[in-house]
């Protein structure tokens, strides 16, 4: 169910991402700005899931896993940057948000850090 639940997650987050992303990058909008529009796409987006049934932890699980299969392309620079392997970079992104999801939603890291990481390995590249 979590991979379906992928398939509904990504392009909704997607496609507003990549659209701040954008006035960011452009210098259309500061970093206070598009992290408080960032903020709020993931609530709108997790309060949309929960209207539809969907359990909090498990929209946190999908709406982190989404952001990392997102971002993807970022991990991938700053490793290259480090001049360490995706997977370390990787590794470390999944157990931030493991963590987030972990302190939020009251389930055990290791489980969030299991789920993300699954969720994250079916979608990326």
């Amino acid at each position: 169910m979590d991979k379906q639940l992928m398939d509904v997650v990504l392009p909704r987050l997607a496609r507003p991402l990549y659209r701040q992303l954008e006035r960011y990058q452009t210098g259309k909008m500061d970093d206070d700005t598009f992290t408080e529009r960032f903020e709020s796409l993931l609530r709108r987006q997790h309060a949309w899931l929960e209207k539809r049934g969907i359990p909090a932890q498990r929209a946190a699980i999908a709406i982190h896993a989404a952001v990392l299969v997102l971002s993807l392309p970022g991990l991938r620079a700053e490793a290259a940057e480090a001049n360490l392997p995706l997977e370390v970079v990787e590794h470390k992104a999944v157990r931030e948000a493991a963590a987030d999801v972990a302190s939020n939603y009251n389930i055990p890291e290791p489980r969030a850090a299991q789920a993300i990481a699954s969720l994250v390995a079916h979608y990326g590249d």
